[in-house]
């Protein structure tokens, strides 16, 4: 497996990473966890070190996961300069869960710096290590200035428990402005044959500060494997199942 350092920093992760979403959250019900402990152990084996997660997803069940599944691979995490011994994980905070309904975007965003310390400590728990090599804020959240948010996870890199600092769908400004504060290691967008956005002012963006980019659903959330039609159907359980593009009309549209 190719490694690549993301962007001018230190961090050096597998050139293909995994996203473990689907295995807890989001796409139909949740899979076997024995299962998928075996899936991201074999992942490791065969050259992956870069691993995907959030305490939204579930929520935090596959935080929990992938904790369990990495744990044998974090040894000396804090020992390491690049990263978390042998593998590395990314996380993210940024939704609030703290209602009875903590669904994702239930309750709102809550990007404020206390909240930001708590949902590290919790992160930190679950991934079963002292040390988040990448964190990222999840989504933007317009209540609360980049700059603090950059701030606080300052502080956290500052106190050992954050490694490098990223962002999730955010703009050119966005990214500009809580670079400033704190470099950031990676932006995370999701990016495909069929989202392409990120080209028109992302990632010249990127490119000019020196941070990585990290694509998500490249595979176009399962549409681009050419197991998809028009006819193709969800669980409720699976949020493609309210997704405009993978209506029958819209797919039947943009298949190739």
């Amino acid at each position: 497996m190719k490694k690549r350092k993301l962007g001018k920093s230190n961090l050096e992760v597998s050139a293909i990473g995994l996203g473990c979403m689907g295995m807890s959250f989001s796409y139909g019900p949740p899979k076997d966890k024995q299962e998928m402990i075996s899936l991201i152990r074999a992942a490791v084996e065969r050259g992956i070190t870069f691993f995907d997660t959030a305490e939204v997803y579930g929520p935090y069940t596959n935080e929990e996961l992938v904790g369990e599944a990495l744990e044998p691979f974090r040894k000396f995490a804090t020992a390491n300069p690049s990263g978390g011994g042998q593998v590395v994980i990314a996380t993210k905070f940024g939704f609030d869960l703290s209602g009875a309904d903590n669904r994702p975007g239930a309750a709102g965003l809550n990007s404020r710096p206390e909240h930001i310390k708590e949902a590290v400590e919790g992160s930190l728990k679950r991934l079963r290590t002292d040390m988040i090599d990448l964190l990222y804020q999840h989504r933007v959240d317009t209540s609360v200035p980049i700059e603090d948010v950059a701030g606080a996870v300052k502080e956290l890199i500052q106190q050992g428990k954050v490694k490098h600092f990223g962002l999730s769908e955010a703009g050119a400004q966005t990214i500009r402005r809580a670079h400033a504060v704190q470099p950031l290691t990676a932006l995370q967008s999701e990016y495909s044959l069929w989202t392409r956005t990120p080209e028109k002012e992302v990632i010249p963006t990127l490119e000019e500060l020196g941070i990585g980019f990290v694509p998500y659903s490249p595979l176009g959330k399962g549409f681009l494997t050419g197991k998809m039609n028009e006819n193709t159907t969800f669980d409720s359980s699976d949020f493609r199942s309210t997704l405009p593009r993978f209506t029958p009309r819209r797919s039947r549209r943009i298949r190739p």
